[in-house]
């Protein structure tokens, strides 16, 4: 009988150890999920844009059908002051889908764009091209007011969403805005002016360049038909999700180009860079000079020094030096 009493007080402190030990795991697991609870209940801050139809009665009235959920993620409080026209869902690992109505379209919609339909709206991609973030916007090309959702990976199941769910689960919602297809902006270097006959000159630059270039990010030529641009003397090529990179042989010289301007020698073709600022595009025009034809290059800047090496090498192998 001592024996047996024995035995069971040497268990005692296992068997407390034990239960403390399953205590302490119930409340980290149960203190992991109050934190994540409460990241998902916090205010989402959104900041007001210039020149929008957010106070568009339709965009009212689409906040009104939106859904709690979309892509796994929850409807958010917006903090104070709240925008006209935005919404946002968002994850304990903060991952974060916002939506605003009314908004511009960004100049980076031309004739080049790769469109997508989902659900019967139809989307242009517009994705960051800084290294390293998952920072995505899709605009609506195909509905009045104009619709962007813009999404913000962290966690790897944010990274591994399909791009098309958010739409889909906000399609019920998209479908009370009316359709009306909205105008692309011009392609770049389309409207720039030409020197006379610049076809015979062009015609062996244009038979020898790339198909694609670039590494990280690739960009592939592009059909043209369409565009405004002339395949005997431009070409474009393409990476969705960014800007196009455009070729135009046989253009005037560069109208803002000054005697003892800077200029950028990348191996045997010194590059003018003339620079656009516009809402809705990081691109710029490059001039190749010192050849028998003035040449420019619509260079964004996700396709780094890839474009200008690349297409300035094929320059100086098929055009004659000035």
């Amino acid at each position: 009988m001592s024996t047996d009493n024995s035995t069971q007080f040497s268990r005692t402190p296992a068997l407390i150890a034990l239960g403390l030990a399953l205590l302490l795991v119930l409340g980290v697991l149960f203190g992991a999920r109050y934190v994540s609870d409460q990241a998902g209940r916090t205010p989402v801050q959104i900041s007001e844009l210039p020149g929008t139809d957010s106070d568009n009665p339709t965009c009212a009235a689409v906040l009104e059908e939106l859904p709690e959920e979309v892509a796994g993620l929850q409807r958010a409080e917006l903090a104070e002051p709240v925008p006209a026209g935005t919404a946002a869902w968002i994850s304990g690992q903060q991952d974060e889908l916002t939506l605003r109505c009314g908004v511009n379209l960004p100049f980076q919609y031309t004739a080049l764009s790769e469109i997508q339909e989902i659900a019967g709206t139809e989307w242009l991609q517009v994705v960051d091209p800084t290294a390293g973030d998952s920072l995505e916007t899709w605009y609506t090309v195909n509905r009045s007011p104009n619709i962007a959702l813009t999404l913000y990976r962290v966690s790897e199941d944010a990274l591994a969403m399909d791009t098309a769910a958010p739409a889909a689960d906000l399609a019920a919602a998209l479908a009370t805005v009316a359709e009306e297809k909205v105008q692309p902006f011009p392609t770049p270097l389309a409207d720039m002016a030409e020197v006379a006959d610049p076809g015979e000159r062009c015609a062996e630059l244009m038979n020898n360049l790339p198909e694609s270039f670039g590494s990280d990010l690739t960009y592939t030529r592009a059909d043209i038909e369409g565009t405004g641009l002339n395949p005997e003397t431009a070409a474009a090529w393409i990476s969705t999700g960014l800007e196009p990179v455009v070729l135009h042989c046989g253009v005037e010289p560069p109208a803002n180009y000054r005697a003892g301007e800077t200029l950028n020698q990348v191996n045997e073709i010194p590059w003018f860079e003339d620079t656009t600022l516009a809402n809705g595009t990081t691109s710029s025009t490059w001039f190749a000079l010192g050849r028998d034809i003035d040449i420019a290059v619509n260079v964004p800047q996700a396709s780094g020094n890839s474009a200008v090496v690349t297409l300035g090498e094929a320059i100086a192998a098929h055009t004659a030096e000035q």
